[in-house]
């Protein structure tokens, strides 16, 4: 006899959000519009609330047949829906990223760290040639709990930031550059050899590892 966490293709972890304060994320990338609206409705009707991950538009028309109210951001790549009450966390992140190119990853961790109950300040293109432009935002960003700083190329964003504040710090590279900085390796061990203390880093293009981070930090 089948469990109801049971699909021919998935046994779904019902009781995740039990232990972890959220439900089972689905990766959406190489699971078919079929797969991932299935599972989705599974956790939905279990946890009242989904968040699929690395998804398209493809997925998204499958998922709505069966969760009419799911939402869908193209950027982030995100498709979502929640019956959840808010319920007011404290906590407070925000999101700062250095170029217009970084922007869906840092939508990417917004609606993650929404989805969590927090509140979120997003900051835009202050990447660190324009040094003033952080500095600008500096104030806004100290009242936050929790700092998730995206940046790709050379990656120094994240270190600048720790450098100012007295909070966490969560670096996440972004997959943009060119020669060297292809693929968002520099970043990447730009921010992992930080002389600045209080930074964690995530995976290139990690968004919502960084935002489910951010979230569990602030709302304690």
């Amino acid at each position: 006899m089948k469990k109801d966490n049971d699909l021919d293709f998935a046994e779904i972890d019902l009781e995740r959000e039990k232990r972890t304060g959220f439900p089972e994320v689905i990766y959406g990338e190489t699971k078919t519009p079929d797969q991932s609206a299935k599972i989705a409705k599974k956790i939905y009707d279990k946890s009242d609330i989904f968040l699929i991950t690395r998804t398209n538009s493809k997925t998204y028309n499958q998922v709505k047949k069966l969760i009419p109210e799911a939402n869908f951001d193209r950027s982030a790549k995100l498709i979502w829906a929640t019956r959840k009450q808010k319920t007011k966390t404290n906590g407070y992140v925000s999101v700062v990223c250095a170029g217009t190119s970084d922007i869906p990853i840092a939508k990417e961790v917004e609606i993650t760290a929404k989805l969590m109950g927090c509140k979120v300040l997003v900051i835009k293109d202050v990447g660190v040639t324009g040094i003033h432009r952080i500095l600008n935002q500096i104030s806004k960003i100290r009242e936050t709990d929790c700092v998730v700083a995206i940046a790709g190329m050379e990656g120094a964003l994240p270190t600048v930031i720790a450098g100012l504040i007295n909070k966490p710090v969560i670096a996440v590279p972004t997959s943009i550059g060119f020669g060297t900085g292809e693929k968002g390796y520099s970043a990447l061990l730009t921010m992992l050899n930080s002389c600045a203390p209080g930074i964690s880093v995530v995976n290139i293009d990690a968004g919502f590892s960084a935002g489910f981070q951010a979230g569990l930090i602030a709302r304690r």
